[in-house]
């Protein structure tokens, strides 16, 4: 039998016992009992579903990743009650919240925080009965709340956050799709990252039917023709701002090329989420994200030292730094043909760059799908046969998008 997954990872099909739902216990101080660790330090964010979900009594009891689990000591939970008996069911916490990234400390506590955790029943199943007992719980428990408001959720009025319903329903609606259908070229383009990273990180409980661990390997990275042209996107937004740097910089605007240096960062960080093929969080968690990829190290400091540089020289010089490393490794994934990635002047200016629009270049040349070449034909290039755009999720291209996708 196989406990919960690690965070980010894709699922192996679980062969737990049926999940139930319990009268909900003290998630940091049980979990602390359980892996032997101090109490009084921050709750790893894969224990608060301990609060609300556990597997039946007699089954394995899962713990966090990596943690060495023992018997508790005296009682560990009140009385528990099934609420789906015999009814194929799965369970799991995906979606919103930080906790799901992995990223919940001592700071999250002060608003929209308390135990929740996903029910996955087959269609046309009578929820009524579960949502009877749910609306039962307490309101707290052992001084953690069991009801609590969410923002997010509910229109922030206070509510357990034990949401029942089925996959489908709830990947359609949090990504517009439902992956188990296919993902065709517009749900792709038009799917923000920080969803995927929510879909395909958290921790499942429960899946023997392998209903989310099929879905979330659907969203494990992009066909190898949709990532070139995301990435060849990522390239072109650094091409498009990278000589400003040293411009404002050489007018004395040293606000200005700092503000610049701060956006190419940016755009350079979420770059090798790319590369290694990671989903990038949005923005309050990307460069703690950042921090974690095997590239995070050396560009990380390259980027530390642009933004903290006194001088936009030094500051030009670490981004092309930074910006020749990532190259060098868009090189060895072997999507287009490589790139020389020494950093070069800007036309014939005192401006260092990349020159980033060759790796836009090279990726787009090697695109073979006939839609994203159809995409690039009519929307990607300026009369003087330059590349001037890559679209993104815009109107317009959501129009267009569409009416490919129907056809």
């Amino acid at each position: 039998m196989s406990g919960p997954e690690d965070a980010g990872s894709i699922p192996a099909t679980s062969t737990s016992r049926p999940v139930v739902v319990a009268d909900l216990w003290s998630a940091s101080r049980r979990a602390a009992m359980f892996s032997g660790r101090d109490p009084r330090t921050p709750v790893r964010p894969a224990w608060i579903w301990w609060a609300a979900v556990r597997w039946c009594p007699g089954g394995p009891r899962p713990g966090p990743p990596g943690a060495s689990l023992r018997e508790p000591r005296g009682r560990d939970l009140l009385a528990v009650r099934p609420l789906v008996p015999g009814v194929p069911h799965a369970a799991a916490l995906l979606g919103e919240g930080s906790e799901v990234l992995g990223f919940d400390d001592e700071v999250s506590p002060d608003h929209d925080f308390g135990p929740r955790v996903q029910l996955f029943v087959p269609p046309g199943f009578d929820t009524e009965p579960v949502n009877v007992t749910l609306e039962r719980l307490p309101a707290r428990f052992e001084g953690f709340p069991v009801i609590y408001p969410d923002s997010d959720r509910h229109d922030g009025r206070p509510h357990h956050q034990v949401e029942v319903t089925t996959t489908r329903a709830f990947f359609v609606d949090r990504l517009g799709v439902d992956p188990a259908d296919g993902m065709g070229l517009a749900d792709w383009l038009l799917a923000p990252t920080q969803i995927l990273a929510s879909l395909t990180g958290g921790v499942v409980l429960h899946d023997p039917l392998a209903l989310l661990t099929a879905r979330r390997r659907a969203l494990a990275w992009y066909p190898d023709d949709v990532w070139r042209y995301v990435l060849a996107a990522g390239w072109l937004r650094v091409s498009q701002e990278e000589p400003f740097v040293g411009r404002a910089g050489g007018r004395d605007d040293d606000l200005g090329s700092r503000v610049l240096a701060a956006r190419v960062a940016r755009d350079l960080a979420r770059i090798g989420f790319l590369l290694e093929c990671r989903w990038a969080p949005y923005n309050k968690w990307l460069m703690t994200a950042f921090a974690q990829l095997a590239l995070g190290g050396q560009v990380g400091r390259y980027l530390h030292r642009a933004l903290r540089a006194m001088r936009w020289r030094e500051r030009e010089a670490a981004l092309c730094a930074a910006a020749s490393h990532l190259a060098d490794v868009t090189n060895r994934l072997g999507l287009a043909e490589p790139v020389d990635p020494a950093p070069r002047r800007f036309h014939t200016r005192d401006i260092q760059i990349l020159g980033a629009d060759r790796l836009t270049r090279a990726l787009t040349d090697a695109i073979s799908d006939p839609q994203l070449r159809a995409l690039l034909t009519g929307f990607g290039h300026r009369p003087d046969g330059l590349l001037g755009h890559l679209p993104g999720a815009s109107g317009r291209l959501a129009a267009w998008l569409m009416t490919v996708h129907a056809e």
